[in-house]
């Protein structure tokens, strides 16, 4: 006998749960009025979900689905409208529906989970040559720099004609080019102003372009913002084709529009999705859509790549922590882009600029923002009878720092100093002024206030040097921070990568400020972020699948966060039952598990799992929790030996987190023919040290000689636990 039509069968299992409700609501509701109507994203049962999984099937299964579950008068109106229909990404759809229709949606069996949209923020060169990446060796040769490697990338696009005129021997053109905005633009409430945003794949922000030429741009020479950062300019896996999938507009992104291109990408067949972009909003990964999509992309065995997020320095900001995806932290450069600033007491502080005008190198007045109008040097603000033919000094916060040049030009003033975020320390991003302009760190900022308020008649100046090289790369101020609030035992980010003024391609229909006012346009922009980190890593992911084609996922994340090497001699691999374990652990239901991540149907059960935690994961990291001072914590992880020798011998060694001893067992590990997997443990018993923070750093290495494989070890302290344990 033939089976019913997916339809029907769906029909009859929730036929009865339809009516019930139904019954239990009805009484009441004729006179309430409907409910705000907003974007939901629908996750919905395997077992009622179309058995061929391709866009058009599950839109004409999915639209008789959601008339069918909202048949009470009380909840069809006002009628749900279909926005999409997810067949790769997510078991389910996006729908237009009031408050009560989603909670009646998610009562139903049928339906595993409801979740709001929400808006997505971006994460907003020498960078390959400080790589250490060569077209003559290493990864890009052993990859034909990543000629067959397409590369997704979820953004605002780009705009490849000034690559592709520059340099037409290279070929930039994108594989695939899309566009995701009815979630958008459902959230705006107006279709797209096409006066202001091309309705097209084109990129019109600048960010996906900047994105894009970053992951594998073609070698371009003489590539300059203003004569700044002059030189040859190329993405990390320059033979990659680019699939764009446009899911950014000017005002913003929305999850249900990021599924849908991500969804698109598994379709595609892409081999590395990068993200740059992220709720910032806490989510559990039950309700994260970047963490359920990339889940099911991992397990097609594409590579995803995301950005932890800008919102630091303050702990626990990091996004995009689900363990499957190799999420990427900023870092600076051996470059930067230098200012001085000259008081007339002689002091003189360190700041950083975009801008290369002219300047007379007059000593001018100084005024402070806050006695003109506005601290923060809004715009429209400042008394231009105090500005004009000054620099002004003008706190951090409110607008943009180029804004606060457009204030103080609009009001006649000569030239602007910004204060960075006193949370920033020592960083301070480089901006392209329209008048001589820099950004100096805040503690240099209060500096030159407490001058200004002991001298009668205050005078500066601004020196500009342009490029200058400079120190060893660190840590971005604000570089995104763990412990991850979703799942402390896994430390995130995974790995930097530069992400501090960085030079890349840009789209020419907007300025290098973004600013209306702005009409200059340029070819290339230097821009800070992890959004700018982030396709960096994407290129070098796209280098090693394609160097090593056999390796899964998880293998590359591994090979990544050792050595960031070709060769890495030794790798932690983990699959999809690895993370359902993790999954399990933290508390997630089977029906959660299946309904939500599992899109094939495929049943798992918690309680027959082996008792794991989620330190356990077998990944290069390593990250406990500690309960009680004298616990002994014991993690397990195992490596795979892909280094030049079948025979390998690696022992161990390392540098203990503070307030703990560390025993690995086995201290050696034997690798020959017939075992090239070895299981090892390590032990951390938590002792008295000293004096320390709630958070402890250490890292074991495993060395043989030829390769030196480093797994960094995190220990999270309850405050009251490391006071205690400081004071012993």
């Amino acid at each position: 006998m033939a089976k019913p039509p997916a339809t029907t069968t769906l029909v009859l299992c929730c036929l009865l749960a339809v009516a019930a409700a139904a019954a239990a609501t009805w009484i009441g509701h004729d006179d309430q009025q409907d409910d705000d109507v907003s974007t939901y994203i629908v996750h919905v049962m395997p077992a009622h979900a179309p058995r061929l999984a391709t866009h058009r099937i599950a839109r004409d299964h999915y639209a008789p689905f959601l008339r069918e579950l909202l048949l009470p008068p009380h909840v069809a109106r006002p009628p749900p409208r279909l926005l999409y229909s997810y067949a790769h990404a997510a078991t389910g759809f996006a729908a237009r529906l009031t408050a009560r229709q989603a909670a009646h949606l998610e009562a139903h069996p049928c339906v595993a989970a409801v979740v709001r949209d929400e808006a997505y923020e971006l994460h907003t060169t020498l960078s390959s040559s400080f790589l250490r990446l060569s077209p003559s060796s290493g990864l890009q040769a052993e990859s034909n720099s990543a000629t067959d490697a397409v590369i997704a990338v979820m953004n605002s696009t780009m705009r490849p004609s000034y690559q592709t005129r520059l340099c037409p021997q290279h070929r930039l053109l994108p594989f695939v080019a899309n566009m995701f905005y009815e979630g958008y633009e459902r959230a705006s409430g107006k279709p797209i102003n096409e006066t202001e945003d091309s309705k097209s794949p084109l990129d019109t922000t600048g960010h996906g372009t900047h994105s894009a030429a970053i992951a594998a741009g073609s070698p371009v020479s003489d590539a300059n913002l203003f004569g700044l950062a002059n030189g040859v300019a190329k993405g990390t896996a320059p033979g990659a084709r680019i699939a764009v999938y446009k899911v950014c507009w000017k005002m913003g992104c929305f999850g249900s529009d990021v599924v849908a291109g991500m969804d698109e990408a598994i379709a595609d067949g892409v081999d590395v999705i990068s993200l740059s972009l992220a709720v910032n909003r806490k989510r559990t990964f039950a309700q994260d859509p970047t963490a359920i999509s990339g889940f099911n992309a991992v397990r097609k065995g594409i590579v995803v790549v995301a950005s932890a997020g800008s919102g630091g320095p303050k702990e626990s900001t990091v996004t995009n922590t689900a363990p499957w995806l190799l999420t990427v932290g900023a870092s600076s450069m051996n470059r930067q882009f230098q200012t001085i600033v000259v008081l007339g007491d002689g002091q003189t502080f360190s700041g950083t600029s975009l801008y290369l005008g002219d300047t007379d190198g007059s000593m001018k007045s100084l005024v402070f923002g806050g006695f003109a109008g506005s601290a923060a040097c809004e715009i429209g603000k400042l008394d231009a009878t105090k500005v004009a033919g000054k620099i002004v000094l003008c706190e951090a916060g409110q607008v943009l720092d180029a804004e606060k040049g457009v204030a103080v030009a609009q009001a006649g003033g000569f030239g602007v100093i910004v204060s960075s975020r006193s949370s920033y320390g020592e960083y301070a991003k480089a901006t392209a002024h329209l008048i001589p302009g820099t950004t100096v760190p805040n503690a240099a900022a209060l500096e030159i206030l407490r001058y200004m308020a002991r001298t009668p008649y205050p005078v500066g100046k601004i020196l500009f040097f342009g490029t200058v090289l400079s120190s060893s790369p660190r840590i971005a101020s604000f570089s995104a921070r763990g412990p991850s609030l979703a799942a402390p035992e896994i430390l995130k980010p995974d790995l930097v990568a530069p992400g501090v003024s960085i030079l890349a391609a840009w789209s020419g229909l907007v300025s290098p400020t973004e600013l209306d006012v702005d009409t200059r346009r340029v070819k290339f922009n230097i821009l800070s972020g992890t959004s700018a980190a982030c396709p960096h890593v994407s290129g070098v992911a796209a280098l090693l699948k394609m160097a090593r084609a056999s390796w899964t996922p998880a293998m590359i994340m591994s090979a990544l966060t050792t050595t960031a090497g070709l060769d890495p001699g030794l790798v932690y691999d983990a699959g999809v039952d690895d993370y359902l374990d993790v999954l399990c652990a933290l508390g997630y239901s089977d029906e959660d598990i299946v309904g939500i991540f599992l899109r094939d149907g495929t049943i798992t059960n918690c309680s027959t799992r082996a008792s794991t935690t989620v330190a356990d994961l077998n990944r290069a990291s390593i990250s406990v929790a500690v309960k009680a001072y004298g616990d002994d914590i014991t993690v397990r992880r195992t490596v795979r030996n892909v280094g030049g020798s079948v025979d390998a011998v690696y022992t161990v060694g390392g540098v203990p987190p503070p307030g703990t001893q560390l025993r690995i067992r086995p201290s050696k590990l034997v690798f020959d023919a017939e075992h090239q997997t070895r299981t090892y443990d390590v032990v951390i018993r938590t002792v008295s040290s000293g004096s320390f923070d709630e958070y402890t750093h250490g890292s074991i290495v495993w060395s043989d000689g030829a390769h030196k494989v480093r797994s960094p070890i995190a220990v999270t302290w309850p405050p009251s636990q490391s006071a205690a344990v400081a004071a012993i």
